[in-house]
């Protein structure tokens, strides 16, 4: 499949019949292409700058890049703002948008502005609790969550109105993702959450890091059985580890990562740890795109971005398609050309 024709995210493009969004990733991933995301690590720093030099890194690499929202409960530039950024130089987004710190006011607010940004892609989140950042004293807002969240979003966009039955002049074209974790417990619930997470209105799904192949087939094979891989793009999240002490850490510190020990041997007996954290991460990505219902990846690739290139090239995901290309400012509304909708 060759996108003809698009100088960069496509999110000025025309609303292809049975999409949602303009967007290149809605685009890529109904084409039945592959498709490959990343994140770009916010700076604790109001120079815009950073955030270009950051996502520098991914050009030519990826489909969208997300913009994550106080990952962690940490401080830093917000999700919207950095999209604000990022679309003005072209590149396409996910805006994350955490319900712990924002009530249904400002999740709307929010949306409307990134949708007139040219943001295409919404990833809603629950959001981690206060006590695990840097602001354990913060009040938490709650006030709604993923689901909720979803369902609210999902009736912006198609009913042309706020939750509280206000009607939209323009409603936003977004296309709606959520967050799975196959390897938190209760496992045999994880299924069963990701069809209420569809149910409410998600169209995408990116996962948690994913180091246990064996379970991550039980759980596409559950998923599959209740069909919901023809419900919703599933891309697992995958990632380069830095070193066997590192992985050791994130496997005791990072809730709902779960590390093999075999993976960690491996890094140990490496003389090259952060090259072989790349293989690993490599070989994982070859692995989760032959299983069936897996739509792409999710590559997370923090103080890594510079490794994202390799992974790419190595794993040859991105195939013979054109990427989108960065660095070209657009009028949010003005057109920048046609893109083929086709299967190779």
């Amino acid at each position: 499949m060759r996108f003809e024709d698009e100088p960069a995210a496509g999110e000025n493009l025309p609303i292809l019949p049975g999409h949602v969004s303009p967007g290149r990733l809605e685009r890529v991933l109904r084409a039945g292409v592959f498709a490959v995301t990343t994140e770009i690590a916010p700076p604790d720093s109001a120079d815009p700058l950073e955030v270009y030099d950051r996502a520098s890194a991914f050009d030519g690499y990826v489909d969208a890049i997300n913009a994550t929202d106080g990952s962690g409960a940490h401080c830093h530039m917000s999700s919207v703002s950095m999209c604000a950024l990022l679309t003005r130089r072209g590149y396409s987004t996910v805006m994350q948008v955490s319900c712990r710190d924002k009530n249904r006011i400002a999740i709307q607010g929010d949306v409307l502005g990134g949708s007139a940004m040219g943001v295409s892609n919404i990833l809603c989140l629950t959001g981690d609790g206060v006590q695990s950042g840097d602001h354990p004293e913060a009040k938490p807002v709650f006030d709604m969550d993923c689901m909720t969240s979803l369902e609210m979003l999902r009736g912006m966009r198609d009913e042309s109105q706020f939750l509280s039955g206000r009607k939209l002049t323009y409603p936003p074209q977004v296309f709606l993702g959520a967050a799975i974790n196959p390897f938190a417990p209760p496992y045999d619930f994880r299924p069963l959450r990701l069809a209420k997470k569809v149910a409410a209105g998600a169209q995408f799904v990116q996962g948690q890091y994913c180091f246990d192949i064996e379970m991550f087939k039980e759980y596409m094979s559950r998923v599959r059985d209740m069909g919901l891989h023809e419900k919703v793009f599933i891309l697992p999240g995958v990632g380069p580890l830095a070193s066997a002490k590192s992985a050791e850490w994130i496997r005791s510190n990072v809730a709902g990562v779960h590390i093999p020990d075999a993976v960690i041997k491996r890094l140990k007996g490496a003389e090259n740890q952060a090259q072989e954290g790349t293989n690993v991460c490599i070989d994982m990505i070859n692995q989760v795109r032959e299983i069936e219902g897996v739509a792409g990846v999710h590559i997370m690739a923090y103080r890594q971005e510079h490794r994202v290139s390799e992974i790419v090239e190595k794993t040859g995901v991105l195939g013979d398609r054109r990427p989108w290309e960065p660095g070209i400012y657009r009028d949010t509304f003005g057109q920048v050309g046609q893109i083929a909708d086709s299967k190779k």
